[in-house]
């Protein structure tokens, strides 16, 4: 049995040495894999690791860089034109199993040229794939082909892809400022991009909870003994988180069956301002509106002159200098005191 054979296709050489492991296209190191299965393998295995945005951005790159390489082997022979070139693609990509690549509507002054695929080996990879619409190493490929041939840089548009149920895929070519390096800038870009969203959406999601945390520690309120409720008040109020409060101690008061709801004023030293001084008195009269009596604690010097200057009238409230004044206070008009 032979261990090396050699064979003439169409003008190109194939070799095999058995002995060697060695397979020769036109006398280069080569390869041979099963399309459908093999080559599908590895397109799904790049897809599952990279996703498939920077899988065909891969591809595409790929394709783009080989069909660089590729030139170099039409550059190499003697006398051979563009448009000799483009004619030698049918032949040489069709020994080799790529599938019928036919050259259109070459204009080697504008540097333009079609190219007509039909049968090739990624059509085939995409069918395996139950794809929607073609790969783009093939397009990107002989963009590089023609980027070297022309010496410009060379970019694609591809009319239709054969999987959309044409007889073939029509790409057409064309000198552009869009390159390789580019498109995997703009795909590194749109990644960040990405992930910048997810970190933002992330910061939204806990500053959310954040929010809502806040709002639960903040001005809590507190069943101290039964029928006494306890509400310290802190920080700074605006206008929403004094309508939170009002809201929030409202609904709760008949929950603990409150006849005394006792406003701890000892926060709001430093943040005392006329909108407080507000806030206090809405939260009483309107908590007298259910029955709940309010006694103020804690009131500061400082804040009896923002009262004052407001000219808001808290003289209908009982106010004590400590929280425990104003509960024993409480306690004793229910006829009660702590022992």
């Amino acid at each position: 049995m032979s261990t090396q054979a050699s064979i003439n296709v169409g003008g190109l050489s194939f070799e095999w040495n058995l002995d060697k492991g060695e397979f020769l296209f036109e006398g280069q190191n080569s390869v041979l894999f099963w399309t459908a299965t093999a080559l599908k393998m590895f397109f799904d295995t790049i897809e599952e690791i990279a996703g498939e945005d920077a899988a065909e951005v891969v591809m595409e790159t790929a394709g783009y860089r080989q069909g660089i390489v590729v030139a170099e082997y039409f550059s190499r022979m003697e006398n051979v034109n563009v448009a000799e070139a483009a004619a030698l693609i049918t032949n040489t990509y069709a020994s080799a199993g790529w599938g019928v690549a036919e050259t259109h509507k070459l204009d080697v002054e504008n540097k333009t040229i079609e190219v007509h695929l039909k049968d090739s080996w990624e059509h085939s990879i995409n069918i395996a794939q139950n794809k929607k619409t073609g790969g783009r190493f093939l397009p990107a490929h002989y963009a590089g082909i023609f980027t070297r041939l022309f010496d410009e840089n060379i970019w694609y548009e591809v009319d239709h892809f054969q999987l959309e149920g044409f007889s073939e895929t029509v790409i057409r070519y064309f000198p552009s400022e869009e390159t390789i390096e580019e498109n995997i800038h703009r795909l590194a870009r749109s990644k960040e991009a990405l992930e910048i969203r997810k970190l933002q959406n992330l910061v939204e999601e806990k500053t959310a909870e954040l929010t809502m945390l806040v709002k639960e520690l903040s001005s809590p309120i507190i069943p101290v003994l039964d029928g006494i409720v306890v509400v310290p008040l802190l920080g700074t109020y605006d206008e929403e988180r004094a309508e939170e409060l009002l809201i929030k101690t409202l609904q709760n008061l008949p929950t603990y069956k409150a006849r005394y709801l006792v406003l701890d004023l000892t926060g709001l030293n430093d943040n005392f301002t006329q909108q407080a001084a507000a806030l206090i008195e809405k939260l009483g009269a309107t908590a007298g509106l259910i029955g709940t009596e309010t006694i103020l604690v804690g009131i500061s010097p400082k804040m009896s002159m923002v009262i004052s200057e407001s000219g808001i009238d808290i003289s209908k409230f009982d106010c004590f200098q400590t929280l425990q004044h104003g509960i024993h206070f409480a306690l004793a008009q229910n006829g009660r005191s702590i022992i």
